[in-house]
């Protein structure tokens, strides 16, 4: 199997993951690292690398046509000249959470004939606010698309930890029809490609990738709207999918509210207290939940602010989602 990734300035990264990389438990796997008009010495970094570790291979490009998108137009090059059928995907800036992370996310395009396998990626655990946010979020986004792929209805995945095959993506010339998107190279794709025959979930604890977040609202804010833009180009049921629980959500807590404000002007406190129990149950069960999904996602049995975050998610989704939605160009780097 191929491990590929694309890396644009990613010299500090490289240099730390390569190695990483390097001590999975799989046999005879190859790193394809596609350094796509570098600047900062990532080659000369990758050439000393090579020198140490044989099973290192870099595609280099120096230049993007001007009808596509730099990061599919990497990925294409890279992914043609992979000597693999078996493709795990990651960006310069993970690392695996285990030894056993190729063998784990590999194994169902690897021996159940899947064409994707779709995995869960979390950020660095820190202490600000913006981090918790971070880690609630994901969290979030990924018990959404995991569980509908559980359900047989995929929708997304991640290209910090997304394995398919090198067959299928030159057959049917994956990236066709979104070439000038400028976001959706990994869950667009997805979108597009996947149905529930040819798609496994990967939940394990040890097949999880973590990377660098955001540190600042500004850098993360542009990165959420990339993220949304991609989802204006989804199927229309995938949208439903998506919708329909930011809809229910937000019903949920407007209603919630607004009883609970007039009911408390109106000292009608039988009713007060039976709203605010209704809001409590549902904190309780998202804690729950978020407990659970940690649990067996990341093996850390922890929900964080979760139930606090609950609470304004609604203003997050529909306000991003609409600032992505209304971008006309959207940049990877």
């Amino acid at each position: 199997m191929t491990v590929i990734i694309a890396a644009h300035n990613e010299r500090t990264n490289l240099k730390k993951l390569i190695p990483i990389l390097f001590e999975q438990e799989y046999p005879n796997f190859e790193v394809m690292v596609i350094n796509d008009r570098s600047y900062d010495g990532t080659k000369r970094v990758l050439e000393k690398l090579m020198e140490i570790y044989p099973r290192l291979r870099t595609v280099t490009v120096n230049y993007t046509p001007n009808h596509v998108t730099s990061k599919k137009y990497a990925l294409t090059l890279g992914i043609k000249v992979a000597k693999n059928d078996v493709l795990l995907l990651t960006d310069a800036d993970c690392w695996p959470k285990s030894t056993k992370w190729i063998d784990i996310m590999t194994a169902p395009v690897r021996t159940e004939g899947k064409d994707f396998a779709l995995g869960f990626s979390q950020y660095e655990e820190s202490k600000t606010l913006l981090n918790k946010w971070i880690q609630f979020e994901t969290l979030l986004n990924g018990i959404q698309y995991l569980s509908f792929g559980l359900l047989k209805a995929p929708y997304m995945g991640v290209g910090r930890n997304l394995c398919y095959r090198r067959s299928y993506f030159m057959e049917n010339k994956a990236f066709k029809g979104i070439w000038d998107i400028f976001c959706g190279d990994d869950d667009l794709y997805v979108n597009i490609h996947s149905n529930g025959r040819n798609t496994a979930v990967v939940v394990d604890p040890e097949s999880i990738t973590y990377t660098v977040p955001k540190e600042n609202w500004t850098d993360y804010v542009q990165q959420k709207k990339r993220h949304f833009h991609a989802g204006k180009y989804y199927r229309t049921g995938s949208k439903l999918q998506i919708g329909w629980y930011a809809f229910t959500h937000t019903v949920f807590w407007i209603s919630a509210l607004t009883l609970a404000v007039l009911t408390g002007i109106g000292q009608q406190w039988e009713q007060f207290l039976v709203i605010i129990g209704i809001i409590l149950v549902r904190s309780a069960l998202i804690t729950s939940v978020f407990k659970s999904a940690r649990k067996k996602l990341e093996g850390i049995s922890k929900a964080g602010w979760s139930a606090a975050f609950d609470f304004v998610y609604s203003a997050y989704f529909w306000f991003l989602g609409s600032m992505g939605y209304l971008s006309k160009r959207v940049r990877w780097k």
